[in-house]
């Protein structure tokens, strides 16, 4: 059982140094909190929270894909190798397309509500 509680403990480390040291990873928090507020706003449905919540966990999850990968590449290849920056640009793109889609689902979901709040 302390083994199983102890995975906790370093999966919480991992989340913990990827807000702490992450640029991207605040932005992607910024928007999710702004995802969120909009959500609770317009009354959106129990549908459409699952949807926004399972793209913010997409999202945030390749994040910290890409930072594990990105700091994995750099201890294997610490000089400059163009296939460590192909290995850390591809992981990159996954973080960016899943951005993207979430960012056009987010406004196929709040752009007609928004319109009906103004309207």
């Amino acid at each position: 059982m302390k083994k199983f509680f102890k995975s906790f403990t370093y999966a919480i480390n991992g989340i913990r140094t990827v807000f702490g040291k992450e640029r991207n990873m605040n932005i992607h928090l910024i928007m999710a909190t702004a995802v969120i507020v909009c959500a609770i706003i317009f009354h959106i449905s129990g549908t459409e929270w699952l949807v926004c919540l399972l793209c913010i966990a997409l999202v945030i999850s390749l994040e910290m894909l890409n930072s594990a990968i990105e700091r994995i590449v750099n201890i294997i290849s610490p000089q400059i190798n163009p296939q460590a920056g192909q290995i850390k640009d591809i992981a990159a793109g996954a973080v960016l397309v899943s951005a993207i889609i979430s960012a056009i689902i987010g406004l196929i979901i709040f752009v007609p509500k928004a319109i009906d709040y103004v309207l």
